[in-house]
């Protein structure tokens, strides 16, 4: 048996009963199955010291048991309860005996010295129908009242949450509380600075463990001052950014509304070739001559083109600039003709022709351009009907249409005569050289065009190219009597030769000549193999719609005369008149 006992009521007392520990809450088990701490009695009750109003747990329940016990000896007249003598069990509820012997009755023991008490066995009034030997004496001798047999002793099982915890010792060297962890600052501002400050002060050695505290703390301060520091470059760092931003942005702001745009200064030295694209606006071209060096901004140049007093507007074209030019120069010298750099092809003129202009032009060796037409001819843009024709002397004659054309230094043969070529193809489709040559008898655009060519070289002036053309086609019928089918003219010959004079010999010295373009010759009947120059616009019109008229010869007196006649005798008066003009004008 413990010194503890049972508690009231059905509790069983004993720990190794089946029915003994925690009857509802977790915990009531552990609480039973501890033993509590002996009350040190030093020098009776005034040397007792309370162990839970030490630890801070309130006021002991053995002590508050002793204060009721001692208030009831007063009430009875005694001043000290160890004075007190029992009385009776019906006036105090402790029966008599000698000093010592309450608590082993509150217990169900008879008192020292007797042999037993027999209870009645009913538990509602404490008792049990068993008799037990006398336990060995109190301890206490009298001198403290029962303090295990009340219920206040033993006080009903709590709830988990409202337990108080049993007085722990205290430690013989209490630990000093650890100092709080400082707040984690944000990633953001993150740093790691592990080096020593100078104004740090060494903390005093307080032992090994207070000097590995003191380390720790140090670190984590120099952790937070780092983190700080970087904190302030990076907000400092964003503050000049957003500031620099902002002033240049202003300024760019500023710049464009209010100040003027950046230019050059003077008329600019060296020279350069740029070309201007058809139908270029002057923001278009401000871009070109700025990429060229030669204006300093597209503003500049937009704003002198617009203050130009003549109201002139820049052509498509190359022209020949100088490097950093003021806007105003550059425009000055744009609208100056002499400064293009174009290649102007004038109507009529022969292939032979623009191949030495263009080998001039890019400083390449005489023939060089001509070589390249005649062996990349096909990959320059010629329509299928333009195509493998017999006896042509040059596949792209006809379709180097007269215009002008940009051809600067720097560039390739080729990329001029596929710009030609484009434009020939352009213009004869909006003319539908395919759909007009069958009107006219002809067998396609290819002879159509052959046709125009002859118009333009035959034909001395514009004037008189519908009636020229009307000449070709009655020369043309096999039926006439006048050629037999023969077209006769002059240009064919002169071109076979690559010349251009009128002075091309006696009749019965050209039909001497073998070859497909000699229109002289007894055997050449018809057309000849392809065009002999580059038609213009009114060539081409004149060769669509002819004019009307039984005419098979014609010269050109002077420009305002040109004289058309159905006969050869009639042409051969003509003819004397013309060789008089030309000697009055000394030809």
């Amino acid at each position: 048996m413990t010194e503890y006992g049972r508690g009231p009521g059905s509790e069983p007392w004993h720990p190794t009963d089946p029915l003994y520990g925690d009857q509802g809450w977790e915990g009531q088990q552990q609480y039973h199955q501890q033993p509590h701490q002996a009350t040190p009695y030093a020098q009776g009750d005034q040397a007792y010291q309370d162990p839970y109003a030490q630890q801070g747990y309130g006021a002991d329940p053995y002590a508050q048991q002793q204060a009721a016990y001692q208030q009831q000896y007063q009430q009875q007249g005694y001043a000290d309860p160890q004075q007190a003598q029992p009385q009776a069990y019906g006036q105090t509820g402790w029966d008599q005996g000698p000093p010592g012997h309450e608590a082993y009755q509150e217990q169900g023991y008879d008192t020292p010295g007797h042999p037993g008490h027999v209870y009645d066995g009913n538990w509602e009034t404490g008792q049990a129908a068993m008799a037990y030997n006398a336990p060995p004496a109190d301890p206490y001798g009298g001198r403290q009242p029962d303090l295990y047999g009340t219920p206040e002793a033993y006080p009903p099982p709590q709830p988990p949450g409202r337990r108080q915890q049993p007085p722990q010792p205290e430690p013989a060297h209490p630990e000093p509380e650890p100092e709080p962890e400082p707040e984690e600052s944000h990633p953001f501002f993150g740093g790691d600075d592990d080096g020593p400050y100078e104004d740090e002060e060494p903390a005093p050695r307080r032992g090994r463990g207070g000097d590995a505290r003191d380390r720790e703390r140090r670190g984590k301060e120099r952790k937070r001052k780092g983190k700080n520091g970087m904190a302030c470059l990076v907000v400092a760092a964003v503050l000049v950014g957003g500031v620099g931003g902002i002033g240049y942005f202003g300024y760019q702001f500023w710049q464009g509304q209010f100040g003027e745009a950046p230019d050059y200064v003077g008329s600019g030295t060296g020279e350069v070739q740029v070309e201007i694209p058809k139908g270029a606006f002057g923001n278009e071209i401000g871009n070109i001559l700025k990429q060229a060096g030669v204006v300093k901004s597209v503003d500049a140049f937009v704003a002198a083109q617009n203050k130009n007093e003549k109201g002139n507007s820049i052509q498509a074209g190359a022209y020949t600039l100088k490097k950093e030019m003021s806007a105003e120069s550059a425009v000055a010298l744009m609208l100056d003709p002499a400064s293009q750099a174009n290649l102007i092809i004038p109507e009529g003129k022969r292939n032979a022709w623009v191949y030495e202009q263009i080998d001039t032009r890019l400083g390449l060796d005489p023939g060089s351009t001509k070589e390249i037409a005649v062996s990349k001819a096909d990959s320059l843009g010629l329509p299928d009907w333009a195509k493998n024709h017999k006896n042509v002397k040059d596949p792209l004659e006809g379709f180097l249409f007269p215009a002008s054309y940009p051809v600067a230094k720097g560039s390739k043969p080729e990329d001029a005569l596929k710009k030609m070529v484009s434009r020939a193809n352009q213009e004869y489709t909006k003319l539908d050289l395919e759909g007009k040559a069958s009107a006219q008898g002809l067998k396609g655009p290819w002879e159509l065009l052959t046709v125009a060519s002859l118009v333009q070289v035959e034909g001395k002036y514009k004037h008189d190219f519908d009636k020229v053309a009307r000449v070709v086609y009655n020369r043309l019928q096999p039926d006439n009597a006048e050629t037999a089918g023969r077209l006769e003219f002059d240009s064919t010959v002169n071109y076979l030769r690559g010349k251009s004079t009128l002075d091309v010999g006696t009749v019965e010295e050209m039909r001497k000549i073998v070859d497909p373009y000699n229109t002289y010759a007894y055997d050449v009947k018809g057309l000849v193999p392809g065009p002999i120059s580059n038609p213009g616009l009114e060539a081409l019109n004149s060769a669509i719609a002819p004019a009307d008229g039984p005419w098979y010869y014609f010269v050109s007196i002077n420009e305002n005369k040109t004289v058309f006649s159905k006969t050869l005798k009639e042409h051969n008066e003509n003819v004397a008149e013309y060789q008089k003009e030309r000697e009055k004008s000394g030809q």
